[in-house]
């Protein structure tokens, strides 16, 4: 496998897999929001949450709020922050009004709460939020450069204009978020990005990195034959 100069962080909610990946080296940190809480049957947040950490006590483990509500935001992040000290308290850029979370993230950051601004889509974003995590601990901002791609944009540079104002601020990584292919992870290796989230579709393609091309085309030459002939097809001729 090509080394690669990015950190990888785990995304997804299934509590087995989580506990799996901790033990692998190659895995840095983990994420989850509730759209993959819901999908993978979580119904108790708090609980989850609990369980994951009962193992997952050293690398960081990203946690979003869910409320609309500044005020509750604020109250959910100080209760989920308190559950270890290796916590990130996931806040969405804006709440679903547009309206800025920036003061919210500028109070929990100066509160020594560590920080996960999240669903971010441009660097105007970016520069908007960086000012407000200046005085607070360690802290990510991610942004969702897979929807970037879905609208048709190469997401390349603006994460680079997102890394280079990042270099006044060494305790804000960046994330890249929502890849969707292997090759989202070589690109955030090659332009310095410190961090990229990934869900078992794309951890799982990992061995592949640098595979020999002709070893490739082999191997898929032979499972298609494989599995016609498995499928008992016939033609005649």
């Amino acid at each position: 496998m090509k080394e690669l100069r990015v950190k990888l962080f785990a995304d997804g909610a299934n509590v087995k897999r989580m506990v799996e990946m901790y033990a692998n080296p190659i895995i840095a940190g983990f994420t989850t929001n509730p759209t993959l809480m819901r999908k993978a049957g979580v119904s108790d947040y708090e609980g989850f949450a609990r369980e994951v950490l009962s193992t997952v006590k050293e690398k960081p483990v990203s946690f979003e709020v869910f409320s609309d509500d500044f005020g509750e935001m604020e109250a959910q992040a100080l209760k989920i922050a308190s559950w270890g000290e290796n916590v990130y308290v996931k806040i969405p850029v804006t709440n679903t009004r547009q309206e800025s979370s920036v003061r919210l993230i500028e109070r929990l950051s100066k509160a020594g709460i560590k920080l996960n601004v999240t669903a971010m889509l441009t660097a105007g974003q970016v520069s908007e939020v960086l000012p407000a995590l200046a005085r607070g601990p360690a802290s990510f901002v991610s942004i969702f450069a897979g929807r970037i791609a879905d609208s048709g944009i190469d997401p390349v540079p603006i994460m680079k204009e997102a890394l280079a104002m990042l270099k006044s601020q060494p305790k804000t990584e960046l994330i890249w978020a929502s890849p969707r292919e292997l090759y989202n992870v070589v690109q955030a290796s090659q332009i310095g990005c410190h961090i990229i989230t990934a869900t078992d579709d794309v951890l799982k393609k990992l061995p592949l990195l640098g595979k020999d091309l002709l070893t490739f085309s082999l191997d898929t030459v032979k499972m298609f034959y494989d599995d016609a002939k498995a499928a008992g097809y016939r033609i005649k001729v």
